[in-house]
């Protein structure tokens, strides 16, 4: 028998409680939005189904009505386990205001989680989120006041501690492919990555559920290459065709982004020399030959573009959580892809090498800092970001470089004569006395002898067993006026701050390849 519906018969199959994981990635990457209006529409007519659990491991959605934001409506939801929360203010709202059990949980996590539930194993055994704000000593992932089950649970073994965080049933599958066919045999082709998809449809295959795929093209049974078929037909119980499914927000399909094509390095636009670049090129000084990096969304993204322009993107391995191993990773909108890639593996294998070490360094976004090392990316007020694979890439890499602007909210800069000049300060002070949620932790750095830079466009800082010094200033900075007095502590400065190197301040390229 066929399993090719409409998206409207699929959305059927789904039942008042059930607990929904989807997959998903910023940008529309493999994203199944027409399950999603669906899924909605039907809510807003019938007011079915009601109560549901949501798990989505990244980001999803446009920060207006799309993604996960389809799910924020009083009484469709009652939970959400969510990896980054930030493209949805509409389900941040809920769970500020307490309309939903609202958590936060690494991003690598969910993913890994997804398998524990397949195999039926007790949870996610690691010491990824140690004294973070995911250790039940702190928070325990939870958002707000009505969230109160523990999914987190601190435990002894071996004379160290742990945390296990817990399996629950997943009861719908929401995923997204490339090509289906009668049997639900679904190939990803001319997907950008692979994510965590198999492993959601093991998961609720095993826990006796509904696996439901989006797909933009149907193909009769035994014409798919075994090779692109990753997640098999015994997994999946309806296939919904949509012909207007885009492979990401660009448009419906860009080759370079799968390795049909590849894309000379060169052509890429170089980008303007302004404060941004700045932070990219003195990060981009940390990188040596022959490293394996990750980098993160945001500021950090521009560490690629430098790498391209300097010619040394062929001489290290770049990497992002999503699967994607080698060459350029993509900015902006549609982070979570590359062009050039050389491999692309799904999102839980690759936290796995992330878990283990596998990384020598790693660039990072900076939104907070403080006296004691720790950062925080993901909960500002009101405004839940969420950590996503932050909390597992920072804690295991060799070395992290925390990479943003040194105050936010207006800040107006010049780069000019190899000098960097402040036009306007930011209104919002980023390096506080405390920071407002732990999503790394500097002691923990600290005991793990981890290797910690805060690099900004005027400053540049070291995490050292006493606590923050300052390195660097940048050429044209007052060190009262531009740095200390724009702080909430005093760094340590054992020794006058040396001068950032001017190379990085001018418009020719700095020649990091010949060094």
């Amino acid at each position: 028998m066929s399993k090719f519906m409409t998206a409207e018969e699929a959305v059927k199959l789904i039942r008042d409680g059930d607990s929904v994981a989807v997959s998903g990635n910023g940008g529309g990457i493999m994203e199944p939005d027409a399950l999603f209006e669906a899924l909605e529409r039907r809510f807003l007519t019938e007011g079915s189904p009601r109560n549901l659990t949501l798990t989505h491991s990244a980001g999803i959605g446009d920060k207006d009505k799309g993604g996960i934001s389809r799910f924020a409506h009083e009484g469709m939801i009652k939970r959400v386990v969510g990896g980054h929360w930030g493209w949805s203010p509409k389900m941040q709202q809920m769970a500020n205001e307490n309309m939903i059990e609202a958590y936060n949980l690494p991003q690598g996590i969910v993913a890994l989680q997804y398998r524990e539930i397949a195999a039926k194993r007790v949870g996610v055994v690691t010491q990824t989120g140690l004294k973070t704000f995911v250790d039940p000593r702190i928070s325990g992932g939870k958002l707000n006041g009505v969230t109160t089950e523990d999914l987190v649970e601190l435990i002894h073994m071996d004379g160290q501690e742990w945390l296990r965080y817990r399996t629950y049933p997943v009861t719908v599958a929401l995923i997204h492919g490339s090509i289906g066919d009668e049997e639900g045999n679904i190939s990803l082709a001319y997907e950008p990555a692979y994510l965590e998809a198999l492993a959601i449809a093991q998961a609720v295959h095993n826990c006796g559920g509904t696996v439901i795929c989006q797909v933009k093209y149907a193909a009769k049974p035994g014409t798919l290459d075994p090779k692109n078929v990753r997640i098999p037909g015994i997994l999946v119980d309806a296939v919904v065709v949509h012909q207007n499914q885009q492979q990401t927000i660009e448009g419906e399909y860009n080759p370079m982004l799968t390795g049909d094509l590849k894309m000379p390095v060169e052509s890429m636009e170089a980008m303007e020399l302004d404060q941004r670049k700045v932070v990219a090129r003195r990060a981009a000084m940390e990188l040596t030959k022959g490293s394996v990096i990750n980098l993160g969304f945001g500021m950090p993204d521009g560490v690629a573009r430098v790498a391209a322009e300097e010619g040394i993107s062929g001489y290290i391995k770049m990497t992002i959580e999503q699967g994607i191993i080698g060459r350029v990773p993509a900015g902006g909108a549609i982070f979570g892809v590359a062009y050039n890639s050389e491999s692309m593996i799904d999102g839980p294998s690759q936290f796995d090498f992330y878990s283990g070490g596998g990384l020598d360094l790693t660039c990072l976004g900076l939104a907070q800092a403080d006296s004691h090392g720790n950062v925080n990316v993901s909960k500002f007020g009101p405004t839940i970001a969420g950590c996503g694979g932050f909390i597992d890439i920072s804690q295991t890499a060799k070395k992290c470089v925390f990479c943003g602007t040194f105050t936010a909210g207006g800040l107006k800069t010049e780069i000019r004569d190899g000098k960097l000049h402040i036009l306007q300060e930011g209104k919002h002070r980023k390096f506080l006395k405390d920071v407002e949620h732990i999503t790394f932790s500097g002691d923990y750095a600290r005991e793990t002898k981890q290797k910690v830079l805060y690099v900004t466009e005027r400053a540049v800082f070291e995490m050292t067993g006493e606590g923050l010094v300052l390195r660097e200033i940048a050429p044209g900075v007052d060190l009262q006026k531009d740095i200390l007095e724009q702080m909430d502590f005093v760094p340590l400065m054992p020794e006058q701050p040396r001068l950032m190197d001017e190379k990085i301040f001018r418009p020719e390229p700095m020649g990091l390849r010949e060094a």
